[in-house]
């Protein structure tokens, strides 16, 4: 690891730590309704001309009935807008419809907060479908995310009621007081930096020096023409211009980033120039992806009247995340070992020795890739600014073992701290076995149906990720896919898998998923990882809201000491450890065994 490394990583941290406070404290008197009295007055008209009575909460199951219902509405919208594409103004470039499967793949995609995207942006979708359809879900996706979270620690926080808030006000809140200015901001940012944000259509534009290249020579059909021995007749051309994709690109990348959605405006994502421009904005994309979920922490801890709970969490979170990043870090900065040189003295040295740069940008090098590759997926995050599929084999791991943990390091807007909540009460019920006593987290006793949504909330993404796996290897449509044989081909099905099912969207780039059946399965795994855990959560959040507190006392398991940090982290090594293990070791485990035992 290199002094570049350290450097961007403590700048990160130490940026990340300023913020927390007063974003958690401001989002907590949003959760809590703690507004101005002329904004209520004007928020209640508004939702009453909507339908929506603001002062009415609901319980869990219409809370969670509102939520679907939303999010399906969500689903319907965005299929709509891609399959009319081509009858829609704002598109430049006129774009045809987009096909019904990738549509179909896309809209469940950007519902979910998983942006998995089986196409290029910049020549397939147009400007309206970008902002109406995929921007929007970006904001919306993310919102539900944090609902849930309030959701789920004003369960915590109260005693003997039926009610957990209202669905239809906290994502409104959510979106206008956080998600809308912070994005605003950011985007302001952007343009000062060089991503475009505008209508413009395409700019074709002269090049300084013309490129020549070959090109298979075609009859009069289009076929291409071949020699006497069979090989294709090559005739050279010359390219003089190139055409610069615009759009509305600083916009989307705001809150691709800050919703931890991921979507790419283009297919290079923040290795594109346009959506990350140099080091400055790489900074920025990574706390930025991370800013919220870290936040939350505090804003649990305000809320359930104990901020050293949240700090707790966060210490779990930050521990898990710097631990990944530095192995991530050295693992791509050893380079190849079979890309070596023999000097005169028969020493070998490696050809990499600067480390592994294959498909990464030079302008970020291995500590700006490395530090955002795990931030993205550590969160739910599929952005990238480097291609994972030319990672070396264990560096292709990491992000793949940070999605397989839950994606808790620390987690997606919202879904990283009801999915490290969770753990946490998976935790304490260890711990209460382990010392006698009927579990009990923040002085509510945990119970079997807790521990059963606990059960299905952590278990649901291995059973979708591996049974997916397992159907995308031995059937002909999966195997089709693959760029490559072997154990690095296991790795791609897997990691697209575990993208899906938790909702991250990133993606080995050998895979070629835009088909009939990677579009069904990944977008089915994509609506049961999201929904499913959500139900669980919203479950316990009501089942704990009608909870009475426990007074402490001296056989009470502390929730907030390095013990207890210590234990949640076991627990979701231990969950990830016992599932994916297996799995882990035909892909990049035995990748890399492979790899270093031809040196």
């Amino acid at each position: 690891m290199t002094l570049e490394f350290w450097a961007l990583l403590v700048a990160l941290l130490v940026g990340l730590g300023l913020a927390i406070k007063p974003l958690g404290l401001y989002m907590a008197a949003i959760a809590e309704g703690r507004l101005p009295r002329a904004l209520l007055r004007f928020e209640t008209r508004l939702f009453r001309l909507a339908g929506v009575d603001s002062s009415q909460e609901m319980g869990w199951g219409a809370y969670a009935r509102a939520l679907l219902l939303f999010n399906f509405l969500g689903v319907l919208a965005v299929y709509a807008l891609q399959r009319l594409q081509g009858w829609l103004p704002l598109d430049p470039q006129q774009f045809g419809a987009v096909g019904p499967r990738s549509a179909f793949n896309t809209a469940i995609s950007f519902v979910t907060n998983t942006n998995w995207q089986g196409y290029a942006g910049e020549s397939t979708m147009g400007n309206l479908v970008q902002m109406a359809g995929l921007a929007v879900q970006n904001f919306l996706s993310a919102a539900t995310g944090i609902a849930v979270a309030f959701a789920l620690i004003r369960g915590f926080a109260r005693r003997s009621t039926a009610t957990i808030g209202n669905f239809w006000v906290d994502v409104g809140r959510i979106t206008t007081y956080v998600l809308l200015p912070i994005s605003f901001v950011i985007a302001l940012v952007m343009v000062s930096q060089g991503v475009p944000q505008t209508f413009q259509p395409d700019q074709t534009v002269g090049l300084i020096a013309p490129v020549s290249y070959s090109i298979p020579k075609t009859d009069a059909q289009g076929s291409p023409l071949q020699d006497a021995k069979g090989a294709p007749v090559m005739m050279t051309s010359q390219a003089t211009t190139q055409t610069l994709p615009m759009g509305p690109v600083a916009s989307q990348e705001a809150i691709k980033e800050l919703g931890t959605n991921g979507g790419g405006f283009y297919n290079a994502n923040s290795a594109h120039p346009y959506e990350n421009p140099n080091a400055l904005t790489n900074y920025l994309e990574i706390f930025t992806l991370l800013l919220i979920s870290a936040a939350l922490t505090y804003t649990f801890g305000r809320m359930v009247g104990d901020t050293r709970q949240g700090w707790a969490l966060l210490a779990a979170m930050a521990l898990m995340f710097v631990v990944a990043a530095g192995a991530e870090a050295h693992f791509e900065q050893q380079g190849n070992p079979l890309l070596t040189r023999q000097h005169v003295t028969q020493q070998a040295t490696a050809l990499q020795s600067g480390g592994n740069m294959e498909g990464k940008e030079t302008r970020f090098g291995i500590a700006g890739s490395a530090i955002f590759t795990v931030a993205a997926t550590g969160t739910s995050t599929g952005a990238v600014n480097s291609m994972f599929d030319s990672n070396m084999p264990l560096g292709g791991m990491v992000p793949m073992v940070l999605m397989q943990l839950g994606e808790v390091a620390p987690g997606g807007v919202g879904t990283g701290l009801y999915g490290m909540l969770m753990v946490a009460l998976m935790a304490v019920f260890i711990g209460g076995l382990m010392i006698g006593r009927t579990p009990e987290y923040l002085g509510k006793k945990i119970e079997s149906y807790q521990m059963k949504m606990v059960a299905i909330g952590l278990l649901i993404s291995p059973l979708l990720v591996l049974l997916g796996t397992a159907i995308a290897a031995v059937v002909p449509a999966g195997l089709a896919g693959l760029a490559n044989p072997g154990a690095h081909g296991f790795s791609e099905m897997l990691y697209a898998y575990t993208s899906a099912s938790n909702n991250n969207g990133s993606a080995f780039a050998g895979l070629s998923a835009n088909t009939p059946f990677y579009n069904l399965t990944l977008g089915l795994v994509m609506w049961f990882g999201r929904f499913v855990s959500i139900v669980a959560a919203l479950a316990i959040a009501g089942s704990m809201a009608s909870k009475k507190r426990l007074a402490v006392s001296s056989g009470t398991m502390p929730t907030h000491g390095a013990l207890f940090v210590s234990l949640l982290i076991g627990t979701v090594l231990l969950i990830a450890g016992l599932t994916f293990l297996p799995a882990l070791a035909l892909g990049p485990i035995v990748e890399h065994l492979t790899l270093w035992g031809a040196r």
